[in-house]
């Protein structure tokens, strides 16, 4: 199935999540002198705005950074905010490059902006339409490698990576319920050939039993050091997705304490007594 587009998604809570965490890593993993590589299984068109027809059809993005974006504008509220949240606005303002928020980055794009010239990028996308926009996007750069591949195969084919040192993101759309299962068999593989890499999955919330499951199956993996990071607008219902999550293996040391800070925060801003979060360590190192 080819059919899930993120543009109707872009911007939303789930976003807010995603971004902010996985800018946190990059920033961390780039702040030592050494090369690094970055590898996206699902990376999508990497760019979107904010006022095209499908993200106005639903407008998610008013649940995500349309609930913070008034806090680039107003700088005493601003660095009120925990750090992991400061640092995902500045991005997200570096982007628009205007007062106004009419556009969203995708996860292609905080990668190119963060990662410095000796890096490598590769990012894998399926769907032809995407595949297309985001070859489009990221033409002239040279350090990036474009794929139209499934990102959870193609994903070995490019480990170990020759840096010794790489943030592998999958953030797949879970069109088939066996994306769960799916992405969890990849995970292990790819840990199997480069094992002290970054790795970060994000999944949504729609079924709990489902991420249950999948949480007791990183636990029985074997792998170590495995870090759950969770926000939510909302209870967890039958249908809908009301919270998601991530899960992150050989996370940046600091990452945990960052994430206690600004989830709370986050879940109180986005939505209210309504907001939910989970930081926990699933895995000891």
């Amino acid at each position: 199935m080819l059919s899930y587009l993120h543009s109707f998604h872009a911007g939303n809570f789930a976003d807010v999540l995603k971004h902010s965490i996985s800018a946190y890593i990059l920033d961390y993993l780039t702040s030592k002198p050494k090369p690094m590589f970055y590898l996206d299984t699902h990376s999508g068109v990497g760019a979107f705005s904010l006022f095209a027809s499908e993200a106005q059809k639903n407008k998610e993005y008013q649940n995500g950074i349309g609930k913070l974006w008034h806090l680039s504008q107003d700088r005493n509220a601003f660095e009120q905010a925990p750090e992991l949240v400061q640092q995902y606005l500045e991005l997200i303002q570096q982007f628009n490059n205007s007062d106004e928020l009419s556009h969203y980055p995708g996860s292609p794009w905080f990668a190119q902006h963060l990662l410095r010239e000796h890096d490598r990028l590769n990012l894998f996308e399926l769907h032809p339409r995407e595949f297309k926009t985001l070859s489009q996007n990221f033409a002239n750069d040279r350090r990036i490698k474009v794929f139209q591949k499934d990102g959870f195969h193609g994903c070995n084919s490019q480990l170990p990576p020759k840096e010794r040192r790489g943030y592998i993101l999958m953030d797949p759309p879970y069109e088939v319920k066996t994306d769960y299962q799916t992405a969890l068999d990849a995970f292990i593989k790819a840990h199997k050939k480069f094992s002290t890499g970054t790795y970060a999955l994000w999944y949504p919330v729609v079924n709990r039993k489902q991420i249950d499951l999948l949480e007791q199956q990183f636990k029985d993996s074997g792998v170590k050091n495995i870090q759950l990071f969770e926000l939510g607008i909302g209870k967890d219902e039958d249908k809908g997705m009301n919270s998601s999550g991530m899960i992150v293996i050989n996370p940046p040391w600091t990452l945990m304490k960052a994430a206690q800070q600004a989830l709370p925060w986050l879940s109180t801003q986005l939505a209210g007594k309504e907001g939910f979060y989970r930081c926990e360590q699933l895995v000891e190192e």
